[in-house]
């Protein structure tokens, strides 16, 4: 171990050079519903909006219309580029478990900015991949204090949205992230693609919110991930924010989530060079946990990707895994038991050997 330095760029030689800047997503349009223009939260995100001189229109109604293209690609591209700023409804406001990753999921947003070919949101959201933000921010967060018990409760807000993606235009992570450093007997838990962490360095978190970031070995991430930050730079964040405050860091509990895990050609060489940056990135002792994610999908998610990205290289084919099947019916399909147990002997192995105070949460 060295003295930890926010200053000093570890050696990262996974994809770009450390002085790269931080892509920020900037959308070509923002929706304005007039419920949205109602809220405290939802004036805010007009004034950072307008600060960025990006073009708004106001709707006369509080539906979304107008993002359908000619098909199917025309009409992803229009809502990859749309961000619209409404009110939750109701029904998020009845959480739902979210396990293993945490005890309930709670939502800032829905839709993401990024590229992945392999979306996880594929299927799995309503009508085009829009990215709507919630104007309501503060009723949502007083909510969560009624799903609260002793001794920790874990809150998810990922699931639907790269949080910090949206940072720079909304601020609602960093509300989020002020909220639970209130919160004696809750903790926050949000993963990204994005490295834009400057903003929530100073923050008042107590140690209360895990920033998380999603990795992946190089070739995976170079054709698969389009839009996002690099890994080299995703490693450069999660340094910052796990660094101690005295050395100009954000002193948070941090995670790697290495996902979606595949066996691509030298599997072992790649994520090993992986698991080497992430090492020299936090040579230092921190609080860091690992989630392990293998790659999967549904006949939907699969449907809705190829439509999407058409060219893409991703493995989609269903006669090479295993069909996985949850209790309402619903079809996965999953790598078979060896190759999981190659790859998880694989991770779980390194990991001890690099990092023997991190614990990893879970493998699926």
């Amino acid at each position: 171990m060295v003295s930890p330095d926010v200053k000093a760029a570890p050696n990262l030689p996974i994809d770009t050079p450390a002085t790269a800047q931080a892509r920020l997503w900037m959308p070509e349009q923002v929706l304005f519903t007039p419920a949205a223009l109602d809220e405290s939260w939802g004036q805010q995100i007009l004034q950072r909006v307008q600060a960025l001189n990006l073009p708004i229109e106001y709707l006369k109604q509080n539906r979304l219309t107008g993002i359908k293209g000619e098909n199917e690609r025309e009409t992803y591209s229009t809502a990859k580029r749309t961000m619209a700023v409404v009110v939750a409804p109701p029904s998020q406001f009845k959480l739902t478990p979210i396990p293993p990753s945490a005890d309930w999921q709670f939502h800032l947003a829905q839709g993401c900015p990024a590229h992945c070919q392999y979306c996880y949101l594929a299927g799995s959201l309503q009508g085009p991949p829009v990215i709507r933000v919630y104007a309501n921010l503060p009723d949502i967060l007083d909510n969560l204090p009624a799903y609260e018990q002793a001794p920790l409760t874990t809150y998810e807000v990922s699931c639907y949205t790269d949080p910090l993606s949206l940072e720079h235009l909304t601020g609602s992570l960093s509300e989020c992230i002020r909220f639970f450093g209130q919160r004696s007997v809750a903790r926050l838990r949000w993963v990204t693609k994005f490295s834009n962490v400057a903003p929530l360095l100073d923050l008042p978190h107590q140690g209360h919110t895990r920033c998380r970031f999603s990795i992946n070995a190089h070739s995976v991430s170079r054709q698969l991930e389009g839009g996002t930050s690099t890994v080299t730079q995703r490693l450069e964040a999660i340094r910052r924010l796990a660094l101690p405050r005295e050395v100009g860091g954000g002193g948070y509990p941090v995670g790697l989530v290495i996902a979606p895990i595949m066996p691509i050609e030298n599997w072992r060489e790649e994520y090993s060079q992986l698991l080497q940056a992430a090492e020299d990135a936090l040579d230092f002792e921190c609080d860091l946990t690992f989630e392990l994610i293998s790659h999967r999908f549904t006949p939907g998610s699969k449907d809705v990707l190829q439509s999407w990205y058409p060219n893409s290289k991703l493995d989609l084919d269903e006669t090479s895994r295993d069909v996985k099947r949850n209790k309402f019916g619903g079809t996965k399909y999953v790598y078979t038991k060896d190759v999981m147990q190659e790859l998880r002997t694989f991770f779980e192995t390194e990991i001890a050997r690099r990092f023997p105070t991190a614990h990893i949460l879970y493998w699926t």
